[in-house]
């Protein structure tokens, strides 16, 4: 265990997998944070997610791999697109041995109430206040007061919003921006491994692209379970809440008429999640004197890069580094910190908002050219500006 250090009393309002990050750095830097989180467990709503390389080397740091490894699952194969109508291969990348030499690391998937798990068990347990639901920040001259619905307030040098895209604590920082309809819902769901057939056991990330349409599982919880994420046009739905529900029989009629492997694991998944996808703006800037953003607080892109929970671990593992080596000035840290972060997650922004159109183009000239595209890419080695980064040794430039 790191010596504590005197340092600020930092606040981090949010305990999902950002905040318990930011609270899991902090502490290996020697500082100490207090986590107010609204809701009376921690539980991580939501269900699997990639953990790629980038965001690996990290939990590596934080000591947390053999926790995380419990029930993570390491993928062979990614990026395996299939053609929607038959289930035709367009392209595939083998990860296993490849991952590792090009970044020292394999990509993983797992359920999100996992990977918060492992995190967790890096933060003390004292840290963590539960059914604390901050409904306000006011910015000071030498750091901030929060306030919360049980009418109990708390004094902070520096506050960090680590709650996500309906965050209260961006109210502090930049002007109010209504999210734009997108246009699109996501589906979620996840089977259990013995109700799907093998090719869906598979340690592979399988994406099926369709007209205005895509179709994405892989196995998590240690191979128990398959996860199953979808997007399709939303019609009239705006529901963003990651509680609401459909039935299977609305899931499936998004996809009738593709490949049979797709609607039989639709009709085995029992009723998906469904939310609405909105689309925000980047921000100019995350800081403001001594409250800074982190996560989806700062930066909510579409999942079609898989790299949202991978962007939050690095914002945790740059800010406590750079609190670390200011504690006596943070608001000068607040600003090395959003300096050292800002242009990579508006970059992942916009790419992961432009994958939209490329994985949903209708069949025609362009989706043949993309297809074409996709067949003769190397996405492990072209990507490698997202896989080979790495967020601490940068956030010391």
């Amino acid at each position: 265990m790191p010596a504590l250090v005197h340092g600020p009393r930092i606040a981090i309002v949010g305990g999902g997998i950002g905040g318990l990050a930011a609270a899991a750095f902090l502490h290996r830097a020697g500082l100490t944070a207090r986590v107010h989180e609204q809701a009376s467990a921690l539980t991580e709503v939501g269900a699997g997610l990639v953990v790629a390389p980038n965001a690996v080397r990290l939990l590596r740091r934080l000591g947390v791999m053999e926790r995380f490894l419990r029930r993570a699952v390491p993928l062979d194969w990614g990026w395996e697109f299939r053609r929607w109508a038959d289930g035709g291969v367009l392209s595939v990348e083998k990860l296993s041995v490849v991952c590792e030499r090009l970044y020292d690391e394999r990509t993983y998937v797992t359920h999100r109430a996992d990977l918060l798990d492992a995190i967790r068990s890096a933060v003390p347990g004292e840290w963590i206040r539960l059914g604390a639901r901050c409904t306000g920040v006011e910015a000071g001259p030498d750091g901030a007061l929060l306030r919360f619905a049980d009418g109990s307030r708390a004094e902070a040098d520096v506050v960090i919003g680590a709650d996500g895209v309906h965050s209260v604590v961006r109210g502090a920082v930049a002007e109010p921006a209504p999210p734009s309809y997108s246009g699109l819902c996501a589906f979620r769901t996840i089977v259990p491994a013995e109700a799907v057939p093998d090719f869906a056991r598979r340690r592979a990330q399988t994406l099926w692209l369709g007209p205005g349409r895509h179709f994405v599982h892989y196995p998590i919880s240690g191979g128990e379970s398959v996860n199953i994420f979808a997007a399709a046009p939303a019609g009239d739905y705006t529901d963003e809440s990651w509680s609401a529900t459909a039935t299977v029989e609305e899931f499936h009629a998004e996809f009738a008429g593709w490949d049979p492997r797709v609607t039989d694991l639709i009709a085995v998944g029992g009723d998906p999640g469904r939310w609405a996808l909105l689309e925000r703006r980047p921000l100019r800037r995350w800081s403001h004197g001594r409250i800074t953003l982190l996560g989806d607080a700062a930066h909510p892109m579409f999942p079609f890069f898989a790299q949202g929970a991978a962007q939050s671990i690095e914002d945790a593992a740059v800010l406590a580094r750079c609190l670390a080596a200011a504690a006596d000035d943070p608001e000068q840290a607040l600003k090395h910190y959003e300096s050292a972060r800002i242009e990579r997650t508006t970059r992942l922004q916009q790419v992961s908002h432009d994958r939209r159109d490329i994985n949903h183009l209708p069949d025609g000239p362009e989706q043949q050219a993309r297809d074409a595209a996709l067949a003769g890419s190397d996405p492990l080695v072209g990507n490698g500006w997202i896989y080979g980064y790495d967020a601490e040794e940068t956030s010391l430039s």
